[in-house]
C-alpha cells in the first residue's frame, strides 16, 4: 500500500473525528478533501496531483457542501415556539367551569388555570376553547 494513501487515510480520519467537538463543517470539508485525496494516491497519482486534489475538494465542499449542511443544520430554530410560546394557539379541553375568578381546562394533558380572555364569557365543564395567551401560571381563553 502506498505511503500517501494511509497519510491521506489518517490525516482524513482525523479531521473527521476532530469535527465532532467544533460542529463548525470547517474540519469535516477539509476531512472530504484528504479522502478524495486519498482515492487519487489510490489510482496512482502524483503527490502534486494529490495536493491539488485535496485542495479542490476542500475549496469546492466550503462553496457547495458547508451552506447546504448549515442551512439543514439550523432549519427552524429560531420560527420554532418554545415553552409556553408553544401552547398558545392550541386547543384545551374545560375540566372546571371558567369565568373571571376561577377554573381549570387541560392542554396537551397538562392541567392549567384558566380565565377568559373576554372577561364577560364563562365556559361550562367539556367545551372546547383556544388558549389566546399565557399570563405566569394563567391560559387565557376564549371559544371559537
Amino acid at each position: 500500500m502506498d505511503l500517501w494513501l494511509i497519510v491521506w487515510l489518517v490525516v482524513g480520519a482525523a479531521l473527521v473525528a476532530a469535527e465532532i467537538f467544533t460542529t463548525t463543517f470547517i474540519l469535516l470539508m477539509f476531512g472530504l478533501g484528504a479522502f478524495a485525496a486519498a482515492g487519487a494516491a489510490a489510482l496512482g497519482a502524483g503527490v502534486p496531483v494529490q495536493a491539488a486534489v485535496f485542495a479542490a475538494v476542500s475549496a469546492l465542499s466550503f462553496l457547495a457542501v458547508r451552506p447546504t449542511l448549515r442551512r439543514y443544520m439550523y432549519r427552524d430554530a429560531r420560527d420554532t415556539p418554545m415553552g409556553v410560546e408553544a401552547l398558545e394557539g392550541s386547543m384545551a379541553l374545560v375540566i372546571e367551569a371558567v369565568d373571571h375568578d376561577s377554573g381549570q381546562i387541560k392542554i396537551e394533558g397538562e392541567l392549567w388555570r384558566a380565565r377568559p380572555y373576554d372577561a364577560t364569557q364563562t365556559f361550562a365543564v367539556g367545551d372546547r376553547v383556544r388558549v389566546i395567551e399565557i399570563k405566569g401560571a394563567t391560559a387565557m381563553v376564549w371559544k371559537d
